[in-house]
């Protein structure tokens, strides 16, 4: 047992040994390693703390400008801004580190769509970094419907389809249901939009749309030839 113990000390004393010959001889390169480590990590704090922190404080006061035009349905002020404060597009590109630069993006996104500028739309929709629960459906739909203008009806699905899926509750996912339907229904898939019907009619039975989703289900099978 004392031989063992003794064997244990040795591998012990022998693995610190070489752990401090390792650090004698590397003295001046772990020195440089620790040293960026220091500062990538008072950097990264740094930029959250003051410089992105910064930007927010900014971002916040020009966009509420921004919104302001929203709310007065001046969509051109709102993307372009009025001559003494910047515009959606602006801010975007100036704070788009912030919080609130990201949300630029969805209004920004929402106004091209409403200015029938449906690419532009989904370009800017896409970068929005969906942070919540209220914003998410309402994003994916929007990319949807500009899909659909722009006749691009596969993509229109599969948007509505995640639109449906997010965040389900009794008011959104309804409409996006209905809208993934009607999607399919423009390409002449009526047996696959009668199937989405019938998943509303499971889901959300309670909805408006449940309401009078049998006739939806009827008159999709009926074209379906069912």
């Amino acid at each position: 047992m004392a031989e063992k113990q003794q064997d244990q000390d040795f591998i012990v004393t022998e693995a610190i040994g070489k752990t401090e010959h390792f650090i004698d001889q590397n003295k001046k390169s772990l020195g440089i390693i620790i040293g960026a480590l220091v500062l990538a990590v008072g950097g990264y704090l740094f930029y959250q703390r003051v410089y992105v922190a910064g930007k927010e404080t900014e971002a916040q006061k020009e966009l509420f400008r921004a919104e302001e035009h929203i709310k007065n349905d001046s969509l051109r002020l709102a993307i372009n801004g009025d001559g003494n404060h910047p515009g959606l597009e602006e801010i975007v590109n100036e704070y788009s580190v912030s919080p609130s630069g990201n949300l630029a993006r969805y209004y920004l996104g929402m106004a091209y769509l409403k200015q029938k500028e449906y690419d532009k739309a989904i370009d800017m929709l896409k970068s929005y970094d969906i942070k919540d629960q209220v914003t998410g459906a309402i994003v994916l739909g929007a990319i949807g419907d500009a899909y659909m203008e722009l006749k691009n009806a596969d993509e229109a699905i599969t948007y509505y389809e995640k639109a449906s899926k997010e965040n389900p509750n009794n008011f959104s996912s309804p409409m996006m249901i209905m809208k993934w339907a009607g999607a399919l229904e423009s390409k002449g898939n009526f047996k696959e939009a009668s199937e989405v019907y019938e998943r509303l009619k499971k889901d959300y039975p309670s909805s408006p749309e449940g309401a009078q989703i049998e006739k939806y289900i009827s008159r999709a099978n009926a074209l379906a030839g069912n």
